[in-house]
């Protein structure tokens, strides 16, 4: 009898020890002594960062640390709604209300290991062992990780907790409320707020990432209601939200700012369907008309341009044209370009080129001279779109009636968007050009302008590129 009991008490007292160690079952136990590290061996994120440029700058791919040195931040992701995936996001701060010279900056840390929401938590703040680590870019955003080669490789799971050590303090983290236009390299692996945003009126209806045509990712474009500027908000087809509808009102969303998997295009990764905070179920959507698709166009011609007179890099004139300027330095300019690496020209083209500008914001119409709409039938609309790596930058087309003729009167005339016309998308390829169809103006009358409005801006995010070409509007004689 005394056997037994003695056999009892070890399998007791193996069950007791098991329940303490939370490893086994990826529950965070913070009642552990948080890790002292000397201060002498912490250093900043801009620091780290620093080194990273230092040796991009000197042709090497990655900066591979050596000294016995630490950084303090705090983890702003969760795989817990399956939206990141062996990944660890953190930042410096809490919020931007500290005074020191440091910005707000974060890093991704690559890791073998998935559910690491059960090992940290959201604004659990963190301590990582840098030396033996490598410094370097994946898939555009800064990454730390392993040494492999001359990239950043993953850090393994026998050894991730001996390098991400966790504390006992869980913040509460304050996203950075800021616009758009605004955002910068800089923001990039940091936790942000973009307020008065709505589904672009085209993706109405849209699940976060469960249509036909969603291979990896869902990537639905989000725009202010304040200045029409656009981002990709990403969502995972592996994620536990992918079949719910997106909101169709408009408000705050909440996500890490990134960069897609190929390094194309900004993007912002919500933690779950939760980060957005829809709560206005009102919309800004611009007025739009439609007269629909036409299925030929007519063999007589209103007004063509294939921008072959212009000087490049000089603003567009002549032909009728208005080039107005309504924000910023910037105006819609000739070019030629024959690359075959990049976006070539049709022979002389047309675009709009923020980016180097300086300015916060630019936005630029293109306006042809009018159209009597009254004198013949069948009109129809066709014209050709191109993008380079467009960032956040839009380009809409737009017919009035009321224009007066006068930039002065520009702003104020009734602007309808052409929906039917197709403009190439952010997330488009780069390299093609893309045509509008046959937009038919037949169920219009009186006498039209049609307009080509850019906005963009001269920062990072904001700075892409349109192109223009092949403008023309026919009819049936």
């Amino acid at each position: 009898m005394k056997k037994v009991n003695n056999i009892l008490i070890g399998i007791l007292g193996f069950l007791a020890i098991s329940c303490v160690n939370d490893d086994d079952f990826g529950v965070p136990n913070i009642e552990t002594e948080d890790p002292v590290i000397p201060r002498e061996k912490l250093t900043t994120f801009k620091a780290v960062k620093s080194l990273f440029e230092q040796a991009v700058n000197g042709g090497n791919g990655i900066a591979v640390i050596r000294d016995d040195i630490y950084i303090e931040g705090y983890v702003v992701s969760s795989d817990k709604g399956g939206n990141f995936f062996e990944e660890l996001i953190i930042q410096n701060k809490i919020d931007d209300s500290s005074p020191d010279n440091d910005p707000r900056l974060g890093f991704k840390i690559d890791i073998n290991q998935s559910s690491l929401s059960d090992t940290y938590q959201f604004g659990q703040k963190v301590l990582v062992k840098l030396q033996g680590l490598a410094v370097g870019e994946s898939n555009g955003v800064v990454t730390i990780g392993s040494e492999n080669g001359v990239n950043v490789g993953q850090i393994q799971a026998s050894e991730y907790r001996d390098i991400v050590l966790r504390t006992n303090t869980i913040a509460e983290i304050q996203p950075k409320v800021v616009r758009i236009p605004e955002l910068t390299q800089a923001d990039e692996n940091t936790l942000i707020q973009l307020d008065n945003m709505q589904l672009n009126r085209f993706e109405l209806g849209a699940t976060f990432a469960s249509e036909s045509f969603d291979e990896f990712d869902g990537l639905r474009l989000m725009e202010s209601c304040n200045s029409g500027a656009q981002i990709i908000m990403q969502t995972s087809t592996f994620s536990d939200f992918k079949t719910l509808l997106v909101p169709q009102g408009n408000g705050s969303v909440i996500g890490i700012y990134s960069r897609d998997f190929r390094d194309d295009f900004s993007v912002l990764l919500p933690k779950s369907s939760s980060d957005l905070s829809f709560d206005n179920t009102a919309r800004c959507d611009p007025l739009e008309f439609s007269c629909g698709i036409a299925s030929s166009f007519g063999t007589g011609n209103l007004f063509f341009e294939d921008f072959e007179s212009q000087r490049n890099n000089r603003p567009i004139e002549g032909n009728g044209w208005t080039n107005y300027i309504e924000v910023g330095t910037e105006a819609w300019e000739a070019w030629t370009s024959t690359s075959t690496a990049v976006n070539s020209s049709l022979g002389r083209s047309c675009r709009f080129q923020s980016g180097g500008s300086s300015d916060v914001s630019n936005i630029g119409w293109l306006i042809t001279p009018e159209f009597d709409l009254d004198a013949q039938d069948g009109e129809t609309l066709r014209f050709k779109t191109s993008s380079s790596r467009a960032d956040s930058s839009f380009m809409e087309v737009f017919y009035a009636d009321d224009w007066d003729g006068t930039e002065d009167g520009v702003t104020s005339a009734t602007w309808q968007i052409l929906s039917d016309a197709y403009v190439v998308k952010d997330s488009d390829s780069f390299v093609e050009w893309f045509t509008s169809g046959t937009v038919d103006l037949s169920c219009i009358s009186g006498t039209i302008h049609v307009a080509f409005k850019y906005t963009g801006g001269g920062q990072d995010s904001f700075d892409g590129i349109y192109e223009l070409d092949d403008i023309s509007v026919d009819f049936v004689e």
